[in-house]
């Protein structure tokens, strides 16, 4: 007897609490191998000394670590990344236990399937001479896309957007090349935006009944225009509160124009102008963003929703294989129960075998949060979407990438909250300062490094780079943010759950950093806490993360690869003859 769809979601949530508590239990035994190691150790033994540190990190003549310390260490790591894949399963395991998965049964030869669904050269799927059982209505019949210009149609999804739906409707009106249709999606609106989209010329579909705020809204526009969508028409989706470069459709649209294995574009999102410190350092952060992309040469990471451009097709192809080979409910094109929407597409695509890219020139102008309540809850439905996302799909190639970002943020916030500690316990339990010139040497790197990534910004955002700690503490602030959203997904918080950080994270660094010189006056702790075990342990730990992180500072720094135009040109030559060569072979 064939298991139904909701057997199978029960039986893989049960299979992942066994691994969960497995790996629990494994994280337990290797942290309590690490205790028992440094608790057993004996202090070592040095010359009475004056005692000093520096700030930049703490500087404890270190001498060569004892193979008793490196070993501790290496096992409390090793508990940690464990415990993060038993906190990874436990989110898959509660995903799947709230019924987020597959509907129908898996085709057989799923990965073939997925990469025929969407693959390269995913226009000639129908004329393999064994085309797959499963259904491939997603593509057109006549799906050979050469020769043809696509055709654009932009989808804004509002709500009470009357603020800000005026000017993002000018953004598409002053394009270089124009859209061929805008679409305002108003669902429940309550104020002006439909009669403003109307005086603006542009159509308005009003959403019925839908409570499933964005992603439901989108859903049903789509379901109107898909059926009639030929294999020459893209859909752009953009949020009713941010605006695009005169240029953008006319990037997007000749990309997909030349390339017909390209499934989606996105855009390069910067943040909006005007606000004080807090907005200045989010631009700061959406200008890092985009220098790792140009260094990507354009891989996407998540396809933004601020404004994307995607093949018809692509989004038909979605709505077909919900259920069976990606989460979701069959026939939707978005999945209602995700919190981040467009991460989810991009999870979606990529699972089918489509091929992203957001070139540079692409830009999008979004809002920044005005306060620390708004950027907390924004960051956490972020950062807890993206959790959900990848637990609903499971560790695949497509999500390992995914997975590893997790691991990496989880990491980094162990990193920088030891290295707190390590400075506070030496600043008081030292008598003085000593400025090395080593870890002087890696400060700077990451001085550099702060300014420089953030040099698109002009000089506001360089001069707010410069101190180092401001951006600290809004670094601090979002790894606080990132363990809540963990904590929301191991209590099973509802979406929106509010919980009201401290506001002035930011503001209390610099002058706690001011005052080192005047607390290392003061020792409430005892000298020997510098010489003991623990200390040893945390300075090893501490130093090499350090070390590791002013490499990566370095590499940061060095400029994004640019492709030639020479070889850009080459690759949109070689789609163009690829194409032609599909259309000759179908027309034989």
């Amino acid at each position: 007897m064939t298991p139904t769809p909701q057997q199978t979601w029960h039986r893989r949530a049960a299979r992942l609490g066994w691994v969960t508590a497995a790996l629990a239990l494994a994280a337990a035994l290797l942290l309590g191998c690490a205790i028992w190691l440094l608790a057993t150790s004996a202090p070592k033994i040095v010359p009475d000394a004056e005692l000093t540190i520096a700030i930049l990190p703490v500087d404890v003549e270190l001498t060569a670590p004892r193979p008793i310390i490196v070993l501790g260490v290496g096992l409390a790591v090793a508990a940690f990344l464990v415990a993060m894949a038993a906190q990874q399963t436990a989110a898959a395991m509660r995903v799947l236990n709230r019924g987020r998965g597959l509907e129908r049964p898996v085709p057989r030869n799923t990965a073939a399937l997925r990469r025929r669904v969407l693959g390269a050269a995913a226009t000639r799927a129908l004329a393999l001479d064994d085309p797959p059982a499963w259904p491939l209505s997603a593509i057109p019949a006549d799906a050979d896309a050469a020769g043809l210009v696509v055709r654009c149609t932009v989808l804004i999804p509002a709500h009470d957007e009357q603020a800000v739906i005026g000017r993002t409707l000018t953004s598409l009106l002053g394009q270089a090349r124009a859209p061929d249709r805008i679409i305002v999606v108003a669902d429940n609106c309550t104020d002006a935006t439909v009669q403003i989209a109307r005086d603006r010329g542009v159509e308005v579909v009003e959403t019925v009944g839908n409570s499933q705020a964005k992603a439901g809204a989108l859903n049903q526009v789509l379901a109107r225009l898909l059926p009639t969508a030929g294999p020459a028409d893209v859909v752009l989706v953009m949020d009713a509160d941010s605006t695009i470069t005169p240029d953008f459709l006319e990037v997007a649209l000749g990309r997909l124009e030349d390339d017909h294995d390209l499934m989606a574009v996105g855009g390069l999102f910067s943040g909006e102008e005007g606000g004080r410190v807090l907005a200045q350092m989010q631009r700061n952060e959406f200008a890092r963003y985009q220098r790792v992309l140009r260094r990507r040469e354009g891989r996407v990471f998540v396809l933004t929703g601020t404004a994307s451009v995607i093949r018809a097709y692509a989004l038909r192809a979605i709505s077909e294989a919900r259920g069976s080979l990606i989460p979701g409910r069959h026939g939707d094109v978005y999945d209602t129960l995700a919190m981040t929407e467009d991460n989810e597409i991009t999870l979606a695509l990529k699972t089918l075998g489509a091929r992203l890219a957001s070139p540079p020139e692409c830009r999008v102008v979004t809002e920044v949060m005005p306060t620390w309540r708004d950027l907390r809850r924004q960051r956490s439905r972020w950062q807890r979407g993206a959790l959900e996302n990848i637990a609903a799909y499971g560790l695949t190639r497509t999500t390992l990438h995914y997975w590893w970002q997790q691991v990496g943020l989880a990491y980094g916030v162990i990193a920088l909250h030891t290295y707190l500690l390590l400075m506070a316990i030496a600043l008081l339990a030292a008598d003085g300062f000593r400025w090395s010139a080593l870890w002087t040497a890696v400060g700077l790197i990451f001085l550099l490094e702060r300014v420089v990534t953030a040099w698109a910004e002009g000089w506001p955002g360089r001069l707010l780079a410069m101190p180092l700690v401001i951006e600290l503490g809004y670094s601090l602030f979002l790894q606080w943010t990132f363990v809540l959203s963990l904590v929301q997904i191991a209590t099973r918080k509802k979406s929106g759950w509010n919980y009201v950080p401290r506001p002035t994270v930011a503001g209390l660094v610099l002058p706690v950093m001011l005052a080192a010189p005047l607390l290392s006056r003061w020792n409430p702790l005892p000298a020997s806490v510098l010489h003991s075990t623990w200390f040893e342990a945390l300075s090893l730990f501490v130093g090499v993360n350090t070390l590791v992180f002013a490499v990566l500072s370095v590499f940061q720094l060095l400029p994004p690869i640019r492709r030639s135009a020479h070889r850009i040109q080459a690759r949109r030559a070689a789609a163009r003859v690829r194409a032609t060569h599909t259309s000759t072979a179908r027309t034989g």
